[in-house]
């Protein structure tokens, strides 16, 4: 099948382009991060998210080591094709490695950082060998 599609999108100079994670049912925001080519012609195939980890240098099937998998329920690119957004079933409920549900859990409030969304589970018991 031809990849062709990969590039009508905009990446940025390191061949990388972001990516917002939003659950397909409530539109909550869950995350952020960055896939390349190989990551993003990877979900397709998996129909489960794969990003490029920026700090590892490597494909990171999201779950790989948690459980806590994405199932792409749809993909969509920006009018600039420079971004993408993916709708998704988190498996588990836990979409950040703090072990909340979303990465956006850190609210600006009075000229401080307050953190606003609970633990939903110890990160230790997520990612303990």
């Amino acid at each position: 099948m031809s990849e062709a599609w990969l590039e009508e999108l905009r990446w940025n100079a390191d061949a990388l382009i972001a990516v917002i994670v939003q659950d397909h049912c409530s539109a909550e925001v869950l995350m952020l991060a960055w896939m390349n080519r190989e990551a993003l012609s990877r979900t397709v195939e998996l129909g489960e998210a794969v990003y490029w980890s920026r700090s590892r240098q490597r494909l990171w099937h999201k779950g790989e080591q948690s459980g806590h998998i994405q199932k792409v329920r749809e993909i969509r690119t920006d009018c600039d094709r420079d971004t993408l957004l993916l709708r998704v079933e988190q498996i588990g409920g836990i979409a950040c490695h703090t072990g909340r549900r979303s990465c956006f859990s850190t609210r600006h409030e009075q000229a401080r950082w307050n953190t606003v969304e609970p633990v939903l589970r110890d990160p230790q018991d997520i990612y303990s060998s």
